[in-house]
């Protein structure tokens, strides 16, 4: 045997002995499991349903969510923003009587027109946007 070999010998037998001495049994490699491979199809249970099956959306109906209303855009430099003040007029890229986006969470999901109702305001929805469309602008 070369030297390493030994040295690493010893100190296995080091570390066998204050395993013992610690009452620790070492760790024997574990048998090869005898098991079969399950197909897929059989994995269903309540919490994952098949996707045949209709898919019960109850739990997520009382997440909150964030609607925000956007009239236009714009993109202005820094320093143009930063001479911003009162009465200044920003530039929008839509034109007046244009409907308005509704965003949820950031994704469009209707059109609609401002309404006032009892001196607030509120909005109109004039076109929503199917949730076939939804899903394909979200990939």
């Amino acid at each position: 045997m070369n030297d390493t070999t030994d040295k690493d010998s010893e100190v296995m037998d080091e570390w066998a002995a204050a395993m013992a001495e610690a009452g620790v049994e070492e760790e024997k490699p574990a048998a090869k499991p005898d098991y079969q491979k399950a197909p897929l199809q059989d994995l269903h249970d309540e919490h994952h349903p098949p996707q045949s099956e209709e898919v019960n959306l109850d739990v997520i109906l009382d997440v909150p969510v964030t609607i925000s209303l956007e009239i236009g855009r714009t993109r202005i430099s820094i320093r143009n923003l930063l001479q911003l003040n009162q009465g200044s007029v920003v530039e929008l890229d839509r034109l007046a009587g244009e409907p308005l986006d509704v965003m949820v969470n950031g994704t469009l999901i209707a059109h609609g027109e401002v309404v006032v109702v009892n001196e607030k305001y509120g909005i109109r929805l004039t076109d929503v946007i199917s949730p076939v469309e939804r899903v394909k602008k979200l990939k």
